[in-house]
């Protein structure tokens, strides 16, 4: 043990810099008990990352966590954050990453964010962030009170620590309930913002959410109650997450966005929801890469027959990841997708009633109107139409049914340049125990049997 911390020792220290930032906060601060050389080589650590979940006991997470452990491992973070920031010199090396997650409890925030500022005030600090949790799990388990409560004390935290959202590049927050021009006072002094993520966050209901900044270049929007989401001004903006919204009449207005290139929707489609034209819904973009995300409910979107308005959407687009379509249904309207798309080199599906995320009680169904027809319907116009850029096809929840046969065929006539074909089982779920993913068919005799099924009188 001896020759082997000699041997560590004897290495430069930009080389134990590098490992010790590897390692990170906690195990690179119990290294510093070694000796003085060690303690000086933690206080140089260009990546920072304290998570109060870090200081969970074994066995305990986000789900289980009590108020007075929740209380405990954000003290934890806190100490641990105001003391690593307190040893370093000012000024003498960057801090290529400073990350900080805890919960919105007490003074912690404030604490946290003062020591945050002050290391913004002495240092390069090329990226900040904070998450900032309520210990809070699903939005059903937050109610409107909570969400005014959690919304106020965020908004204390912001107003006492100017210097260190003014530094910001990343921010993540959720279950607020904001006032009518928090938001916007909050991306006027996040300057340097890149990266925001709001879950279920809103002003209100109804409101609207406006968003304009200069340097933001990711955006999540989740489970919000806004009304409108309007993308007034971002010209750097290259990533966009919507997932779940309430209102079906234009709830995302797409401005000023030229670098927009991923976009990906997701929502659960009730029986009363109209259909959603991709053409109008994306109007204005050029993206590469769409993920569609259904929740194992009914299809959202309206296939369309190609147009001079979808073309233009898709004029780019290269990937397509359908995600949670439900089980059982006709897979044949997303090949509108191969029509609108010509340029489309990927293609992935994944078709899973998935138990998690579904509202699985019929009574509760019928009560909030689930549809009961989760499926969509489509006649191709031009079924002799070719696509000759499509050179991968993956399918999750593969089954051996006559309707994934026939579809599968239709893919393969039409794609005449498809290289790769990929069929999995069920994907792997930690919390419903679902099967792990495996490729399908599993058996030589299976494989033999499905390539005649979908390759007869198909050309090669």
């Amino acid at each position: 043990m001896q020759k082997d911390y000699s041997r560590l020792s004897a290495l430069p220290d930009d080389i134990l810099l590098n490992i010790l930032d590897r390692l990170g906060v906690l195990d690179a601060a119990r290294s510093s008990i070694l000796s003085r050389r060690w303690s000086q080589l933690a206080a140089k650590l260009s990546r920072l990352i304290v998570n109060a979940q870090d200081f969970l006991p074994e066995g305990v997470s986000n789900v289980n966590v009590s108020d007075d452990e929740m209380v405990r491992v954000n003290a934890a973070a806190a100490e641990a954050t105001k003391s690593i920031l307190a040893r370093r010199n000012p000024g003498e090396h960057t801090i290529r990453v400073l990350s900080t997650a805890f919960y919105l409890r007490d003074d912690v925030p404030v604490s946290i964010g003062q020591a945050v500022g002050r290391a913004m005030e002495t240092h390069l600090v090329e990226t900040a962030q904070f998450s900032v949790m309520t210990g809070k799990v699903g939005t059903d388990d937050v109610d409107d009170d909570e969400l005014v409560i959690y919304g106020r004390e965020f908004m204390r935290f912001f107003d006492v620590c100017p210097n260190a959202f003014g530094g910001l590049t990343s921010l993540d927050i959720e279950n607020l309930r904001f006032g009518e021009s928090d938001i916007s006072n909050i991306l006027i002094t996040c300057k340097r913002l890149k990266h925001l993520r709001l879950l279920n966050c809103d002003s209100g209901v109804p409101s609207t959410l406006q968003v304009e900044h200069s340097h933001l270049c990711e955006l999540s929007v989740v489970n919000c109650l806004f009304e409108q989401v309007k993308l007034n001004w971002l010209p750097q903006l290259t990533q966009m997450t919507f997932d779940g919204w309430i209102n079906y009449q234009d709830p995302l207005v797409l401005g000023h966005v030229p670098l927009l290139e991923t976009v990906s929707p997701i929502n659960t489609g009730y029986s009363f929801h109209n259909l959603v034209k991709l053409s109008e819904f994306l109007c204005g973009t050029s993206i590469r890469d769409l993920k569609l995300g259904f929740k194992s409910e009914k299809v959202w979107v309206q296939p369309e027959s190609p147009t001079k308005s979808l073309a233009s959407v898709f004029r780019q687009l290269r990937f397509v990841n359908l995600v949670d379509l439900p089980e059982g249904y006709d897979l044949t309207w997303t090949l509108f997708i191969l029509e609108a798309v010509p340029l489309l080199k990927e293609l992935y599906i994944t078709v899973w009633d998935h138990a998690c995320i579904m509202e699985t009680d019929e009574e509760v169904r019928k009560e909030n109107l689930y549809s009961e027809n989760r499926g969509v319907e489509w006649d191709s116009a031009a079924p002799d139409f070719q696509h000759h850029n499509l050179v991968t096809l993956i399918i999750f929840g593969y089954k051996s049914e006559d309707c994934m046969v026939s579809y599968l065929r239709r893919v393969m006539a039409t794609a005449v340049n498809l290289k790769d074909v990929f069929l999995y089982g069920k994907l792997l779920c930690n919390h419903c125990q679902d099967e792990k993913p495996s490729r399908f068919p599993w058996t030589k005799r299976q494989r033999i049997s499905l390539k005649k099924r979908v390759t007869a009188g198909i050309e090669s």
